[in-house]
């Protein structure tokens, strides 16, 4: 325990002891706090990072706790993600960042450890390598950002982003105004106040009982945001003294389906679902995609947050947060599972108090909608699966047969699909191949856009499909994560213009219309990541597909991730 733990091996323990004392000494320690155990915390900020600009100050705030309980901290950096700053995306930087923080976790002296995360990879890739690294853990999300306002409009990124985006591709929107509402959509700092995927994952997190009850919703500007990092902080110390619990004694095949139901009941983002699919593979859970739609047909979306309602997460926040739809729907989940703040998921829930906000959080009787917001399909064009968030689309395109509008990658969408010429009408289906994790980096480009030419005949939705993720802030009617994806050859990379397929949300069918000789005969549409690197030529070679939660096969410890390196699936079809 404390400042000898892990010692760097020179081949002599009490040397190596010896000269760590005198490094830290240099550095102002006393032998009274290097006696203390010690919790580590990441330093996340970065001025590429707006959702972490006051990470410093839950950093302060954490320390102070630690230190009352008796601890000492230790601030270390690790990779900052800022989603608006990556290139080629940020879902092809998470694996990085969960290998970085578990090896600088594992490799330095730490008792226990707080990670402060928020932007949209950074919690999932953060609970990732706690699970590998098995050291007692605490998350710390830095908490969502308050809403702008627009000529008496709440604003909040990036919901309302897309919506004035698709007002102003359309025509209706002038540039000058356009200008004035970007100016108030990200109003401070913080994660996106939606329920987009970094507040579905605080919530997952949460409900997995990885972080303290609360932590979730708290917006980043209150002052209960410090004092909950605060709390973090001692219960990081005693974690830290205690030894324990660690990770794995609270990511388990029963706090998982409590945080998948947690995730339908929110209509929650799409991404949080391989997120959350990686964070439980590194525990040795597997995410049944079958049991999913179970859980989605018996799980009622009870919270009114955009982009599938009406509020934001300051509202949610005050309306009761996680703890809240955890008792609203307490029937539906095992409270007995554990959370870091001592106890179970249901010993920290209210009781006291039977007012709610029903305008956010609604009660079973009267949901947002009596089944999940999310669904995954099957079929000839998703042998393994694809995701719709329904609870963000159309009813009425859930049963059809379109016509397949085809655009080879991300590069050929944004080069033809406002062509005047292009061959496409609001029955057909757009769809999207090469967006996968092999040959993009699995960008957020599923949000496929509206053609400008079908925007000003008033189309607001259509049918999308592709092997990319969309934004949790986005809607519409678009399949995602259909795997396996176009540039391993699955049937994703022989879908040509003009090919009928057939959508049946009710039936979870996602059918290719062609005859199978017909296909035998196509060459495959793939590409590959094209970036050249180190971790680039590692990433091609170990990233799984969606339903395995886009994760590194060699960090996976069960014996069933599938497949083999990209380079021999390129051109063949699973």
């Amino acid at each position: 325990m404390g400042i000898e733990n892990g010692l760097t091996d020179y081949g002599d323990p009490e040397f190596a002891a010896y000269l760590r004392r005198a490094f830290a000494s240099s550095m102002g320690f006393s032998d009274e706090a290097l006696g203390r155990p010690i919790v580590g915390i990441t330093w996340t900020a970065s001025d590429f990072n707006n959702c972490h600009r006051l990470a410093p100050e839950l950093i302060d705030a954490v320390k102070r706790g630690v230190l009352l309980e008796g601890g000492l901290p230790m601030v270390f950096p690790t990779i900052s993600l800022g989603e608006g700053f990556l290139n080629p995306t940020s879902m092809y930087f998470r694996n990085m960042l969960a290998m970085e923080t578990e090896e600088i976790v594992s490799g330095q002296p730490m008792d226990s450890v707080v990670m402060i995360g928020g932007c949209d990879k950074t919690i999932p890739g953060q609970a990732m390598a706690a699970l590998s690294a098995d050291v007692p853990a605490i998350m710390l999300p830095v908490g969502p950002m308050m809403t702008g306002s627009f000529e008496g409009e709440r604003l909040g990124a990036c919901t309302d982003c897309r919506r004035y985006w698709g007002r102003y591709r359309a025509g209706a929107l002038s540039r000058e105004r356009l200008a004035l509402v970007q100016q108030n959509l990200a109003a401070t700092a913080g994660t996106c106040p939606v329920m987009g995927t970094a507040s579905t994952m605080a919530s997952i997190v949460e409900t997995l009982g990885l972080a303290l009850p609360g932590s979730a919703t708290i917006p980043a500007v209150a002052a209960d945001r410090l004092r909950i990092a605060e709390e973090t902080g001692r219960r990081a110390a005693v974690l830290a003294r205690d030894g324990g619990p660690s990770p794995r004694d609270f990511v388990t095949e029963r706090s998982v389906e409590n945080a998948l139901r947690m995730l339908l009941a929110l209509s929650g983002s799409t991404n949080a679902l391989i997120h959350l699919t990686a964070i439980a593979r590194r525990a040795g859970v597997r995410v049944d995609l079958r049991r999913f739609n179970e859980l989605s047909d018996e799980t009622p979306v009870i919270v009114s947050l955009k982009p599938t309602g009406d509020g934001y997460m300051e509202d949610f926040h005050r309306a009761g947060g996680v703890r809240a739809v955890l008792r609203e729907l307490a029937d539906a989940f095992d409270l007995s599972t554990p959370s870091i703040a001592g106890g179970t998921l249901g010993d920290h829930l209210d009781t006291t108090t039977t007012w709610r906000d029903h305008r956010v959080i609604r009660p079973v009787a009267d949901p947002v909608s009596p089944t999940g917001g999310l669904v995954a399909l099957f079929g000839s064009l998703a042998p393994t699966g694809a995701i719709l968030k329904r609870a963000a689309a159309t009813p009425e395109l859930f049963e059809r047969t379109g016509r397949a509008v085809v655009f080879t990658s991300p590069e050929d969408l944004a080069e033809r699909i406002d062509d005047p010429e292009l061959d496409v009408t609001a029955d057909d289906f757009l769809v999207m191949q090469n967006g996968g994790p092999v040959a993009s980096g699995m960008p957020e480009a599923g949000y496929l856009p509206i053609p400008k030419k079908l925007l000003a005949q008033g189309v607001t939705d259509m049918v999308r499909l592709s092997d990319a993720r969309m934004s949790g802030t986005a809607y519409g009617t678009i399949v995602l994560h259909i795997s396996p994806e176009a540039a391993l050859g699955g049937p994703l990379a022989k879908v040509r213009t003009g090919d009928l397929i057939r959508l049946s949300v009710r039936d979870r069918i996602l059918d290719l219309l062609v005859p199978e000789e017909e296909l035998a005969a196509r060459e495959p549409e793939v590409r590959l990541l094209s970036r050249k690197s180190a971790f680039a030529t590692m990433y091609r070679s170990e990233v799984m597909q969606a339903p395995d939660g886009c994760d590194f096969r060699s960090a996976v410890e069960d014996d069933a991730a599938t497949g083999r390196p990209a380079e021999a699936l390129a051109g063949t079809r699973e």
